[in-house]
């Protein structure tokens, strides 16, 4: 019977499995900077060898036979028998990549399949000290599978045949990867193959890009969400030791209950009862923290992925780029680590591909050739902050307005109101691109708009900072859990609803005197700013009440408002509960309150969209 019949053995392969391989990845980025660290020879090496291991057990025998290609390469280079180069460097980022496909198939239940032949003959030539050029040069891949004359000769060899002598039909299709038309083939021309060749060896000269393979890695594994979870130990031995206190703690309140139940009632009796209520309420608060802290997670788990995603981008462009990690132990809760993902993603790209400048436009700048891109994270009181900060060309406002009015996005009359603050804010509509071609890494428009919508669903929100020709700051503010949730209680006649505290600037009187009309709709100055004054009964659809006497100022993005609203009942922590089977715009669940009544959260972005 084959292992993979054993779900939970499989499942717990892939997540031990999972981690090395990802281990792996970030310690082969170190390695391309530091080729002869035994200590990181050492460890890629029995990253391999492990998964090889658990590989072999669950009968996966192209994953097994993967793995110790790669494994006795890695032994040659510890024992210093070879010495690490690009082109190797290049075959072994193609395996890691080829495994975490190979993880995916097992993920879904299959045996993997083989990996490219093409791969598995250059790690076998690496081992035997050759170089196979088909492995580092993916641009003419495709070509490779039908081996021309031409393909087997050096550049240099190419140098030293005349333009009589070559075969220029077959180096056309060697190079573009497709034959030329057979009505094309008498007019193809000396200057279309010189120019051919000339992009090959442009090709040569720049730092050659990754496999195909490498690169497919990434999404294979961001799209798999992780449902189990690493804790301390110690972590569970509080909870335990936190329940049975509640436990000793229910028995001490039972038997004053049954003392009260008989009738008897006395001034002792009475404080004992209030002593032991508030021992268990300190117990409860206690187990809660002990809970949450057990769902914290470094965010190291998520970052360490990176450093393989900014290395690949920097390689397909050409570009010398190190990603720099700070603050890797900070802690966030599991939901919120795993949301984190595809907008950081977004952001890596973006600041490697936007904001860094080529070595060359680097250089004529007066800048080190090497652009650094630092993602680090902190914590700030219940807030987790996180920046990607780039020293690369910066964002021009005026460049965003005027791309924006050219995609139709905003008006000209808009664009001129704008302030530079504002116009950076413009990277996060839809549709919006700075890149007139649409490429593999960007150019649709899409990533910063994807980014902006996952941060605002975790209730975070986004800045941007830039200096033109110095870089650019992206800081992403985040609560530190999405299960406890700080809120602000409120009234609408009897009715009581909640917002999220992260959202509240201040509360403020409203005064009839002080409400003005700006194209017939209310608004309140609040400290020089005219901020728009909304009833919240109207946008929940309920009545309107007469004279609503509180104004709460809220902030959703980069747009304020004043909800207008009866009375405050106070602050609480909640958590939320989702209504099954329906979803009211504008309500992100509902909670109970301390009297046992229906509370609605409400979703600001929703509530206010299209009202500003």
């Amino acid at each position: 019977m084959s292992a993979f019949s054993d779900v939970e053995l499989l499942q717990d392969f892939l997540t031990e499995a999972g981690d090395l391989l990802e281990d792996v990845d970030s310690k082969l980025v170190e390695l391309e900077q530091s080729p002869e660290d035994a200590d990181l020879l050492a460890t890629v090496f029995r990253g391999f060898h492990t998964i090889k291991g658990g590989a072999g057990f669950l009968e996966a025998t192209h994953l097994v036979e993967l793995c110790h290609k790669t494994e006795n390469l890695f032994d040659l280079l510890r024992s210093k028998k070879l010495v690490l180069d690009a082109e190797m460097m290049d075959s072994i980022m193609a395996a890691t990549g080829e495994v975490h496909r190979m993880f995916g198939e097992m993920r879904n239940g299959h045996q993997p399949g083989a990996a490219p032949t093409e791969l598995l003959e250059a790690l076998d030539a690496a081992i035997e000290g050759r170089t196979v050029a088909t492995a580092a040069a993916p641009v003419v891949q495709a070509a490779a599978e039908a081996p021309a004359p031409s393909q087997s000769k050096t550049l240099n060899d190419l140098a030293q045949i005349s333009e009589d002598d070559l075969d220029w039909a077959g180096l056309y299709e060697a190079v573009v990867g497709v034959p030329p038309r057979e009505l094309e083939q008498a007019a193809l021309s000396t200057d279309m193959a010189t120019e051919a060749i000339s992009k090959q060896a442009a090709a040569a000269v720049r730092p050659k890009a990754p496999p195909p393979k490498a690169k497919a890695a990434q999404p294979a594994a961001a799209a798999q969400k992780e449902n189990t979870i690493r804790v301390d130990t110690a972590r569970f031995d509080q909870i335990l030791n936190l329940s049975g206190e509640i436990g000793l703690t229910k028995n001490r309140l039972n038997c004053l209950f049954q003392a009260f139940a008989s009738g008897a009632s006395n001034e002792e009796l009475i404080k004992s009862l209030d002593t032991v209520v508030g021992q268990l309420d300190m117990l409860v608060s206690d187990l809660q923290s002990a809970v949450m802290k057990a769902r914290m997670q470094p965010v190291g788990r998520v970052f360490q992925k990176y450093s393989r995603l900014a290395r690949d981008v920097s390689r397909q462009l050409g570009k010398d780029v190190e990603l720099v990690i700070e603050g890797a132990e900070t802690e966030v809760d599991k939901s919120i680590l795993e949301e984190l993902n595809d907008p950081l993603i977004h952001l890596v790209r973006n600041a490697v591909d936007h904001g860094i400048e080529t070595i060359t436009d680097r250089t004529a700048c007066g800048k080190n050739p090497k652009g650094i891109v630092n993602l680090s994270a902190r914590q700030t009181g219940d807030h987790i902050v996180i920046e990607i900060q780039d020293d690369g060309r910066g964002m021009r406002p005026e460049i965003i307005r005027e791309k924006a009015v050219e995609k139709g996005l905003i008006s000209a009359e808009e664009a001129g109101q704008l302030s530079v603050q504002e116009s950076l804010q413009l990277i996060f509509l839809p549709g919006f691109s700075t890149k007139d071609q649409i490429s593999d890494i960007s150019g649709r428009g899409v990533g910063m708009d994807v980014v902006k919508t996952n941060i605002q669903r975790l209730n975070g929100r986004i800045e941007i900072q830039s200096e033109p020709g110095h870089g650019s700051t992206i800081t992403i503010l985040l609560p530190l859990t999405l299960a406890i949730l700080p809120v602000l209680m409120l009234k609408l006649e009897e009715q009581i609803y909640s917002l999220p505290l992260s959202c509240v600037r201040e509360i403020i009187p409203i005064e009839e005197d002080k409400v003005q009309y700006v194209g017939g709709k209310p608004t309140m100055v609040v400290r020089g700013e005219v901020i728009p004054l909304l009833d919240l009964a109207t946008l929940i659809g309920r009545e309107s009440a007469p004279t609503p006497k509180v104004g709460v100022l809220t902030i959703s993005g980069n747009k304020a408002c004043i909800l207008a609203v009866d009375s405050l009942v106070g602050q609480d922590e909640v958590m939320i509960k989702p209504l099954d089977g329906v979803k009211p715009k504008g309500v992100a669940g509902a909670t109970l309150s301390g009297e046992g009544l229906l509370v609605l959260v409400l979703e600001l972005r929703e509530l206010i969209e299209g009202k500003l």
